[in-house]
């Protein structure tokens, strides 16, 4: 054999394993957390009175403490709108029990983008600093007393006009800190603008840092084209934390309507995973690049109808906001927030 077809041997060899390696990544979708998710105890409910307790997401700081940032607002389940603002909890354990610490963000007031709430946060740690990403409101030029905005709760977009403006000046921002104590930077802008494959409004950050240094954001809006009321998840790419993000024209969910992304990269697999629920149950995304999704080969996680199995005390009218928390490169704990009668909670259930 000449060294001319050795060599184009080789390279055929060459690009042979360098393919088979890519499909393997591709195909390396063996993740399973249905059956793993552990009982539910006293410890794993997180309920405080007077107030509604809803998402979130965990992070473990360099003082070892797992850390806890939610939202919480009092009066009315609907209040969200209106009322919510981030607290931040400790425990010893991801799974609790939590104990709070502080209230971390409000809405700033009028004159801003972020001027009524603080709402849905999400915890990460990137390049030596902590990047709390929410989402907030404002009214605009419309007048309005704190009275006025609390009458708007319970209220459907389009029999109230207040209500209708409030959901959709919803937006995308995020705060910066290098402790996980603050004090927190805001900016004076959200990071995301609604556009194709969403539109109205940008919601319920996700983000993870992929392989290539880039960071993924998935943010929730409404379906163009569409006179259902149906959401789409969409997915922007940037080269920096706090932006600017590049939406992507293929949406990360297009089929059905869901909400509540959450994400995580798995290095082991090679893979992006998003936890999201759709009404009746707790499910699992997929993609290896971070652009083109589509479900996982165990896309179910965790149904409504069987969280009772677990201990929960009561079945929940609504079972929302998933988180997965990694540790040491594997699935955790699983954050998920449930809605029975006039109150609320966060579970944070061990995975095994």
């Amino acid at each position: 054999m000449t060294k001319l077809l050795l060599s184009i041997y080789m390279v055929q060899i060459l690009t042979i394993l360098s393919f088979s390696s890519k499909a393997q990544n591709t195909t390396a979708d063996n993740l399973n957390l249905y059956n793993r998710i552990g009982e539910i105890s006293e410890n794993n409910i997180f309920q405080t009175p007077k107030y509604y307790n809803w998402g979130g997401s965990i992070i473990k700081g360099e003082d070892n403490v797992y850390h806890l940032f939610y939202s919480r607002w009092k009066n009315n389940f609907y209040g969200w709108l209106t009322s919510s603002e981030v607290a931040h909890a400790t425990s010893s354990s991801p799974s609790g029990p939590w104990k709070y610490k502080e209230t971390v963000l409000k809405g700033r007031g009028k004159g801003y983008w972020d001027a009524i709430t603080a709402h849905n946060p999400k915890i990460k740690y990137f390049d030596g600093k902590y990047y709390l990403y929410y989402i907030s409101t404002n009214a605009g030029d419309t007048k309005y007393t704190k009275k006025i905005l609390l009458a708007t709760n319970g209220k459907r977009p389009q029999d109230c006009p207040l209500r209708k403006l409030l959901r959709e000046s919803q937006r995308t921002g995020v705060a910066v800190s290098s402790s996980i104590n603050g004090p927190w930077k805001r900016f004076d802008s959200p990071i995301i603008e609604p556009t194709d494959p969403i539109t109205t409004l940008t919601v319920n950050p996700a983000i993870a840092q992929g392989k290539d240094g880039k960071y993924y954001l998935i943010v929730k809006g409404d379906k163009p084209n569409e006179k259902r009321f149906i959401r789409n998840q969409a997915i922007a790419i940037s080269d920096n934390p706090a932006g600017p993000f590049v939406m992507q024209k293929q949406p990360v969910i297009n089929n059905q309507d869901t909400e509540d992304m959450s994400l995580w990269y798995d290095q082991k697999r090679e893979l992006f995973y998003g936890i999201f629920h759709a009404h009746s149950y707790l499910g699992l995304v997929v993609s290896s690049d971070g652009k083109n999704w589509k479900k996982s080969n165990h896309e179910i996680v965790l149904k409504k109808n069987e969280i009772t199995t677990l201990g929960a005390p009561e079945q929940p009218e609504r079972m929302e906001r998933p988180f997965v928390f990694i540790e040491n490169g594997k699935p955790k704990t699983l954050l998920t927030s449930v809605k029975k009668g006039d109150k609320s909670y966060i579970i944070t259930l061990p995975i095994k």
